[in-house]
């Protein structure tokens, strides 16, 4: 049946999207291929121990200020015995050794289950069971081994998969690094019945849309005790995405900056039939349950907006645009040729559904000041549901243009464009919107892609690929991209200009684009860091599409220019490590494969 659904989705792709679906697809899975052959040779590199590497990270465990005891929480139900032993045997395994297993049977048919967990517990005294005595499922089997923990810390564990042996130690290490940390998570990968690994998720800093578009923190995640037990536990009712429920209601109790990320795979989940590893469709309740914990975190936190699925049964939010609907000035760069513009004004403005709205353009001109004969033109032709103005602008500075732009617009929102871009749905805007108002995004871009249907702009990374690159460029637009990054909302050290929106106050009161410094490059990039630097998030979402008709390279490729140079000396912290770009990957391509050293 398997082999049928990829020939029926084969055909379909075919049917669908022509040659050019089926290269994408052949090109996703030649990667897929291509990453789980590398992988293999980066665990061997680097993700096997030795005893001289692991009396090394047994002699830094001494070196700790602190050693905290760390509680793994294990709920138990009906597993086949030879993953519960290779289960609680990864714990017992593990390299730091102050930590204790909080172990809840929840009244599991299967006898051997019983005997198997008194075997453990009387062999060690650093295992906790109790025998739940009735079946209360996976929330309520969770609660019961949360009140085992003695912990400072404690880590979620499921009952067949198998933690990496330094994982506790990297955990201990992290709260030592970072005291303030209340939760944390780490990388993982998937482990078949054979023992292989493969399908690594090498995720990125914490970003929250991304979180809230699917579950970033999965495993291993590891929560501060008390703050658990503070907000309840795990709640009954939410079986199938309790974790991901507890998740987001631990979030609303702390900073972001108490939110941890380790870089390192320390968790591997089992592939077995019934396992949400080995399909997302595996427990289908668990989608709903999910969408259901997101909506009721925005809820509780104030924000008005709807969760629906999409894509692999992931989950968009859309927030609620207030009426009256804040007014947007388009700004776009372009020729002011009467004849020109016509053709694209026409397209941008029948292919844009939100209202209120008004687009600005600005280019060549003999000196400041607005066009009078284009207006005029236009005026009299075109019967608009907007008021359209033109701008000379005699300095040619890139970020100059955008900056006279955003000091004509009338709006409370300015979205930034240039002519190459065109719209391919009519709701590109209002999604924006929907971002650009909330109080705690700084910008918000969308997705561009080429006429060939590959990806032009996908976020920008930051001494990835050189000192600014776009994300995922020239990958399929059919593509999943790292970690479904491209079919979800997320989040990025900085968007490109081209179909960022931003709040007219806030591009105002941080300065507008830095046209001295970053004449014509980078500019945008320097905007989206110092908002970062102000506590703000950028958003990107693949939801606001536009097709970029210009083929012109998207970023600069002369790394030794001097707006390079004080970019990189400017931002070096985050050159050096973009939060959202995982430092397994390959830094020299910023093609998100993994690198081998």
């Amino acid at each position: 049946m398997g082999f049928i659904r990829k020939i029926k989705k084969t055909l379909t792709i075919g049917r669908l999207y022509g040659f050019g679906g089926l290269r994408g697809l052949f090109w996703v899975k030649l990667l897929r291929w291509r990453e789980d052959s590398v992988y293999r040779r980066w665990i061997v590199k680097f993700d096997t121990l030795d005893e001289t590497r692991r009396n090394s990270i047994r002699a830094e465990i001494q070196s700790f200020s602190k050693q905290p005891l760390i509680s793994v929480i294990l709920p138990v139900y009906d597993v086949d015995d030879v993953w519960l032993r290779k289960c609680i045997e990864s714990v017992q395994n593990q390299l730091y050794e102050n930590w204790e297993l909080c172990i809840a049977d929840d009244c599991s048919p299967s006898p051997h289950i019983r005997a198997t967990l008194e075997e453990y517990r009387q062999a060690e005294s650093r295992i906790k069971v109790v025998h739940r005595e009735e079946n209360g499922h996976i929330s309520a089997a969770s609660n019961s081994a949360l009140e085992l923990t003695t912990g400072e810390f404690c880590v979620l564990l499921d009952h067949d998969d198998e933690l990496n042996e330094q994982a506790l130690f990297y955990v201990a290490k992290e709260n030592n690094e970072y005291p303030s940390s209340k939760m944390i998570y780490s990388d993982e990968d998937l482990i078949d019945t054979e023992g292989r690994r493969y399908g690594p998720k090498f995720k990125p800093d914490w970003s929250r849309d991304l979180f809230y578009s699917a579950n970033l923190i999965t495993h291993l995640s590891c929560y501060e005790t008390a703050l658990l037990k503070r907000i309840g536990g795990f709640r009954v009712g939410m079986e199938g995405s309790q974790d991901y429920d507890l998740a987001l209601r631990v979030i609303e109790e702390i900073d972001d900056f108490q939110i941890r990320h380790i870089p390192k795979v320390l968790y591997h989940w089992r592939v077995i039939e019934t396992s949400v590893a080995a399909s997302g469709d595996a427990k289908p309740y668990a989608h709903q349950a999910a969408r259901d914990a997101i909506g009721a975190h925005l809820e509780r936190t104030g924000k008005s907006a709807k969760v629906s699925e999409t894509v692999h049964r992931l989950h968009r939010v859309r927030y609620d645009i207030p009426e009256p609907a804040p007014k947007v000035s388009i700004v776009v760069r372009a020729n002011l040729e009467p004849q020109e513009n016509e053709e694209y004004l026409k397209s941008l403005i029948s292919n844009t559904q939100y209202i209120p709205k008004e687009v600005i353009v600005v280019g060549k001109g003999t000196g400041p000041g607005k066009s009078d004969a284009t207006e005029a033109y236009f005026r009299s032709k075109m019967g608009w549901d907007c008021d359209v103005s033109f701008v000379k602008a005699s300095d040619q500075r890139s970020a100059q243009i955008y900056n006279i732009g955003s000091e004509n617009a009338s709006g409370e929102i300015v979205c930034f464009l240039n002519a190459g871009l065109r719209p391919i749905g009519i709701d590109w805007l209002a999604e924006l919107v929907s971002f650009a108002i909330q109080q705690e995004v700084g910008a918000v871009a969308g997705k561009s892609v080429l006429t060939d249907g590959t990806i032009a702009d996908g976020g920008l990374l930051i001494g990835v690929g050189g000192t600014v690159s776009v994300s995922h460029r020239g990958w399929p637009d059919m593509a999943d991209g790292n970690i479904t990054r491209l079919k979800l909302i997320g989040n990025y050290s900085a968007v490109s200009v081209s179909g960022m929106a931003v709040r007219k106050k806030l591009f105002d009161k941080v300065g507008g684009f830095d046209s001295k410094h970053f004449p014509n490059d980078y500019f945008d990039a320097d905007f989206c860091l110092r908002l970062r630097e102000k506590g703000y998030r950028i958003v990107w979402t693949p939801h606001a599409e536009l097709l970029r008709t210009q083929t012109k390279e998207a970023r600069p490729q002369n790394e030794q220019s001097q707006e390079a140079l004080f970019f990189e000396k400017k931002w070096r912290s985050v050159v050096d490590r973009d939060p959202f770009y995982n430092p397994n990957l390959r830094k020299d391509k910023g093609d998100f494969r993994i690198d081998l050293g």
